[in-house]
């Protein structure tokens, strides 16, 4: 056999053996996940509360107690999180937010959460509406676009 055929069939079998233990990895952490959604709706219970602040930050820089930071993973813990300031009763605490409803999360209203430990699962209004539509981001080539019209005098294009 040449070299080339040897390195070949090398090649497809590291990549075979890499593909069936990637398969079998997402298995086990989708397993996981439906055990982990499984306990939060379990522990779930619906909340009053008065939302004061929302940011996305690190979780050392959130304020959630040191039980949390031990137990979130290493690589976990240098990522940012949807963290939501809310009032309970007379308590101000930090809550980490569901990424789903992060942004239709009001600030300074009350609402009625549905929160399992302290992890916000879903908002309802008190009073008024709370959809609050999400700024919708422009693109580089948008804000390019109407920066060099601007410049230019130009009426811009919406």
């Amino acid at each position: 056999m040449k070299t080339w055929m040897i390195v070949l069939i090398v090649v497809a079998v590291v990549l075979i053996a890499l593909i069936a233990v990637l398969y079998f990895l997402g298995k086990k952490a989708q397993k996981k996940q439906a055990e982990q959604q499984e306990m939060l709706e379990a522990n779930k219970q619906t909340v009053s509360m008065l939302i004061i602040d929302k940011k996305r930050m690190r979780l050392k820089d959130a304020g959630l107690p040191q039980m949390v930071l031990d137990q979130t993973p290493k690589l976990m813990r240098r990522s940012k999180l949807p963290i939501v300031k809310v009032k309970v009763g007379p308590q101000i605490m930090s809550l980490i937010c569901d990424e789903k409803i992060f942004d239709t999360v009001p600030v300074k209203k009350e609402v009625k959460a549905v929160v399992s430990g302290i992890y916000v699962l879903s908002v309802k209004g008190l009073h008024g509406k709370t959809e609050v539509q999400p700024a919708k981001k422009k693109s580089r080539f948008r804000r390019a676009l109407e920066a060099a019209q601007e410049k230019a005098g130009a009426k811009p294009i919406k």
